[in-house]
């Protein structure tokens, strides 16, 4: 299986990278780290270009379109990586640094303000910034080889600076395979896609490999997108800017809910992973909005908000994934249940995955995913599923990739998603599985007081019968469980005994 642990060069980058770590805090490495990476992507990029249209006859270094019209960052010699790879060992390589991405931004309007400039501060330590400019130079990231070989490179860094960090480090950062999971489901193609809560932007970026991969065209999606945290925010940009993508983040970062930078928006896919269960949200400020069509959410808890906000954003046809802590499936505090009630009463809640534990780098705890759909009458290639909802149960799959972290395989990801798709898609074959799904009327999931907890519809996995009667099994047992007991006794007495041995027997 291949997984984000074990995918080549990066992980001795990330070793060679990390000494860095020792002389700042982590939060600041990573930027540090991540900033050099896109100026060296942004340098090798240019050069490639430039050394093109030396060989096609040109040598107009200084013709800017011909690099526009590739979606390539005008980067001026005094900034690009062979001129800051030379100060390497120069006490005054930080500054170096600063002033060549001070250029870039001038040169370059849509990077403005976006990127790092604090190189030159007297806490970094410059003898191991030179040497992690000598370590990134051996890569080049970008030429002739594997096309998105920096995104592969950005994707593995956000992972292990999420995993480095720790619980509250790993907010902005959504596992490949909880984001793939939920692109695979709803397959945005082509229309308004949106996440209110962005982070470091791996909704949009798995979305254009969705794309990619079913030969679409990624002009046809339009982004928007909003993130709170300032430093995440530039880093979605910068993420994005790496894969040639447009993307509309608003003017700055921002609170979504006290500050909604896409008011207007109707958005035909919603993708996102809001922080689980937020309590300081101020929630008190906003008893009155407009969102709260379905009831007013708790002061002391985001997660209604986050799916209302969502809800309200959707367009006529659209369909939205999100990724919750698995409480707002049954919790009943502080009007919870009952926006839920409604919720599904409205019968806009189309899926609910469970997920297993240990998939995120900030929290063990299992996460569920709300497919949410405006229209679940017969249209295009849907089939008529209004007052039904499928439930699927994935907590038993994934596998370790290490002792603290799950990951969701290609196949894990294919038999969630394939199930949904049979289920919602005319020419589906879907069927119930015990103990792994169950599509069920709305009726039912009145009767169960609307908790959305899959677990309470697919039922038990059903147990394979191997022809041995219940007595005898029970008798093979107890017979087992006699003889352990024997040798309980037996090993107490031989404790017992070389105790008295020592003068310490009871």
């Amino acid at each position: 299986m291949t997984t984000t642990a074990n995918v080549g060069f990066e992980e001795t980058l990330w070793k060679a990278a990390d000494k860095l770590r020792g002389s700042m805090d982590s939060s600041d490495y990573k930027h540090v780290v991540l900033g050099l990476i896109f100026l060296k992507y942004i340098s090798d990029k240019f050069e490639t270009r430039y050394n093109e249209l030396v060989e096609e006859g040109y040598g107009f270094e200084e013709d800017r379109d011909e690099y526009t019209v590739e979606n390539i960052f005008w980067v001026p010699a005094e900034a690009r990586w062979g001129f800051v790879k030379n100060h390497a060992k120069d006490v005054k390589i930080g500054q170096y640094i600063d002033d060549a991405m001070i250029l870039i931004e001038k040169e370059n309007p849509t990077l403005r303000g976006v990127l790092d400039k604090r190189y030159a501060r007297p806490e970094l330590d410059k003898r191991r910034l030179g040497e992690l400019i000598d370590l990134i130079s051996t890569i080049k990231l970008h030429g002739n080889g594997e096309k998105d070989l920096l995104g592969r490179v950005y994707e593995y860094f956000l992972g292990k600076f999420a995993s480095a960090e720790g619980k509250g480090g790993g907010e902005f950062y959504t596992p490949t395979s909880v984001v793939k999971t939920l692109v695979e489901m709803i397959e945005p193609y082509e229309g308004r896609i949106y996440d209110p809560a962005c982070g470091s932007g791996g909704m949009f970026i798995q979305s254009e490999k969705f794309v990619e991969e079913h030969q679409g065209r990624i002009g046809n999606l339009s982004i928007y997108g909003q993130e709170l945290n300032s430093t995440t925010w530039k880093l979605c940009r910068m993420n994005l800017a790496i894969r040639g993508l447009e993307g509309n983040l608003g003017p700055n970062h921002a609170d979504t809910f006290h500050d909604d930078l896409h008011r207007t928006l109707k958005a035909d896919y919603i993708l996102a992973n809001p922080p689980f269960n937020i309590s300081d949200w101020g929630g008190e400020q906003l008893a009155d909005d407009v969102r709260w069509k379905f009831g007013t959410p708790p002061a002391g808890n985001a997660n209604y908000a986050w799916l209302q906000h969502m809800v309200y954003h959707m367009s006529p046809n659209g369909v939205a994934g999100i990724v919750l802590a698995n409480g707002s499936l049954s919790s009943n505090t502080s009007n919870e249940g009952v926006i839920r009630k409604n919720l599904i009463n409205a019968d806009l809640v189309e899926a609910i995955v469970a997920l297993p534990g240990s998939l995120f780098y900030s929290t063990s705890i299992p996460v569920c995913l709300w497919i949410l759909n405006r229209n679940k009458k017969q249209h295009g290639r849907f089939r008529q599923r209004e007052k039904e909802i499928l439930f699927i149960d994935g907590r038993k799959l994934g596998t370790m990739i290490d002792r603290r972290h799950r990951e969701l395989s290609d196949k894990d990801i294919e038999k969630i998603a394939d199930t949904y798709h049979n289920w919602r898609n005319v020419d589906g074959q879907y069927t119930d599985v015990q103990g792994f799904c169950k599509s069920a009327e709305i009726e039912e999931v009145r009767e169960n007081e609307y908790v959305l907890t899959p677990g309470r519809y697919v039922g038990v996995e059903a147990i394979e019968d191997d022809g041995i009667p219940f007595e005898e099994k029970m008798e093979t047992l107890t017979t087992e469980l006699g003889d352990l007991f024997t040798k309980s006794r037996q090993l107490e007495d031989e404790i017992r005994k070389n105790l008295e041995g020592i003068g310490y027997g009871f």
